[in-house]
């Protein structure tokens, strides 16, 4: 079942012919009209016979739990125009920008991609490739200048921000304070650094900004969509106009099977309970905890009554909110420098994880899987790769917010074949 899923991919085709794959790096967080546009382009733009997403699982980059689980964020995105979905593994999935690029645009290398096109606030690729030549030229007063704003206690986003604009990189054209900016050139980065046979194109947002806390049109940001959610409790019309159907679908199946949407303060009493029993030792083996970290997040434990006044009483300079919330992500999954650390040895993905396909993605899985170097797989077993284990701790701790037989129930997709739609 595992490595070639024979038993879910007809071998009626034998002969192997050309097929165009663009690949998108996406959260779905969830699934909007901005994603649906992405899509969209991105088909126009390459000429693409099939479109491959690769998307974090249960804990997204910027550290916070997914509102709805990976399997009903899969199929409204396979209702809307994706073609084949791929996990991004855990170790990548919650990680600063240049490791979650790294092990998107390795994932979609190794499914045979030809392309990946993402948004930015830029919208030219040309400015993209220009920023890495002059990254090049001038990468060692760039490192400088990093460690020297690092060593100030300067947070990484701002000490980068600060190294990039002392080599003339950050222009007006090319603001890497933006975050799809960043993002972008992380995935550039990742090409060009390893030589991937990839080409990289990019589509300008359009409408809204990625922080956007209001919905003012019917391309809205996930932010303000997930706020309007939370504040309401309901789908409302607004909300209505800023999703495809089957995005409002899959969040009113989801909520009545789980009986919520995900968001941080469900796992606060469960966080609290695992520092406040975990040894300063235990504490400190936990990934990208550092500098005596750990002593603080102790402290504060004993005063806080809520997950946001926990991150405000940690919140420094050198710490920010979306850093604490990684690492209170790694807390709750106990993931560790060492287990971090075997992942970043690897010179590519050990596997691909196959959430789900149309009839156009598995045509395309038919002609590729002959070729593919690392395992295909399906679902999680008992001989599972360590990165795949990783992931099924981020989805028992995901899903551990939840009633016990629904959280048993859900928590079982990870062994289910993928799902399969109609293209």
């Amino acid at each position: 079942m595992n490595c070639f899923f024979d038993t879910i991919i007809s071998n009626d085709i034998q002969e192997l012919v050309s097929l165009k794959a663009c690949g998108l790096i996406v959260e779905y967080n969830p699934f909007h009209n901005g994603h649906l546009y992405h899509i969209q382009q991105s088909k126009q733009l390459t000429k693409a016979d099939c479109v491959i997403a690769v998307m974090s699982g249960s804990f997204l980059q910027r550290g916070e739990p997914a509102i709805i689980d990976k399997f009903h964020r899969t199929e409204a995105a396979l209702k809307s125009g994706v073609d084949i979905m791929l996990e991004l593994p855990y170790p990548y999935a919650v990680q600063s920008s240049d490791y979650f690029a790294k092990g998107a645009v390795f994932t979609l290398n190794e499914i045979g991609a030809d392309s990946i096109c993402f948004g930015s606030e830029s919208g030219n690729i040309a400015f993209f490739e220009q920023a890495y030549s002059v990254l090049k030229d001038k990468e060692h007063l760039f490192r400088q200048t990093l460690k020297s704003q690092l060593n100030r206690g300067t947070a990484f986003p701002e000490a980068s921000k600060m190294a990039y604009k002392q080599i003339g990189l950050t222009t007006d054209e090319m603001d890497l304070s933006k975050p799809n900016n960043i993002l972008g050139f992380s995935y550039v980065k990742a090409i060009l650094d390893h030589q991937l046979p990839m080409k990289a194109l990019t589509i300008k947002r359009t409408k809204s900004n990625y922080h956007d806390q209001s919905i003012t049109s019917s391309i809205a940001s996930a932010t303000s969509i997930r706020k309007e959610l939370f504040e309401n409790g309901n789908i409302t019309n607004l909300l209505k106009k800023s999703m495809p159907y089957e995005t409002s679908l899959q969040l009113q199946v989801y909520k009545e099977k789980s009986t919520t949407w995900h968001k941080w303060e469900h796992y606060f009493p469960l966080l609290h309970y695992r520092v406040m029993t975990m040894t300063l030792e235990e504490l400190a083996s936990i990934h990208d905890v550092e500098e005596g970290l750990e002593y603080r997040i102790k402290k504060t434990a004993k005063k806080i009554s809520s997950f946001n006044e926990w991150l405000s009483e940690i919140k420094t300079k050198r710490y920010t909110w979306t850093r604490l919330q990684r690492i209170f992500v790694h807390i709750l999954t106990n993931t560790t420098k060492e287990e971090i650390e075997e992942v970043r040895q690897h010179k590519t993905v050990p596997y691909l994880r196959l959430l789900g396909m149309t009839k156009a993605g598995q045509y395309y899985l038919n002609q590729r899987k002959k070729n593919l170097e690392v395992p295909l797989l399906t679902g999680i077993t008992k001989d599972a790769d360590p990165m795949l284990l990783l992931e099924e701790r981020a989805s028992n701790a995901y899903y551990s917010v939840l009633p016990p037989k629904t959280k048993n129930k859900l928590n079982r997709q990870e062994f289910f074949a993928p799902m399969i739609f109609p293209s």
